[in-house]
């Protein structure tokens, strides 16, 4: 992946998402599509996320944070993509904020 084909996806993503692994299940999908970033709790009850690859990618991380863990009931994802900054090595859980 070069700078050139890399797109960064900023997703909010509400629902009953915290307690059910969905951050954990984040980090599978994005290590599955070799994508980089980060994904976090927030206090607000939502799950936060940045991530960097290819727009195909990245659609199919959108996909999969649609449907999310069997535990987790998604209702809203909020996301803007924005260009690839390339400060990523790995895909990150950081800690709630």
């Amino acid at each position: 992946m070069t700078e050139k084909t890399a797109e960064r996806l900023h997703a909010t993503i509400a629902g009953r998402v915290q307690g059910v692994s969905f951050r954990y299940f984040v980090v599978e999908q994005a290590d599955k599509l070799n994508l980089r970033g980060w994904v976090r709790n927030r206090w607000s009850g939502t799950v936060e996320l940045t991530a960097e690859g290819t727009r195909q990618d990245l659609d199919l991380l959108l996909a999969a944070l649609r449907e999310g863990p069997p535990m987790a009931v998604v209702d809203d994802i909020c996301f803007d993509w924005l260009p690839a900054t390339g400060e990523f090595i790995g895909f990150d859980v950081k800690g709630t904020v």
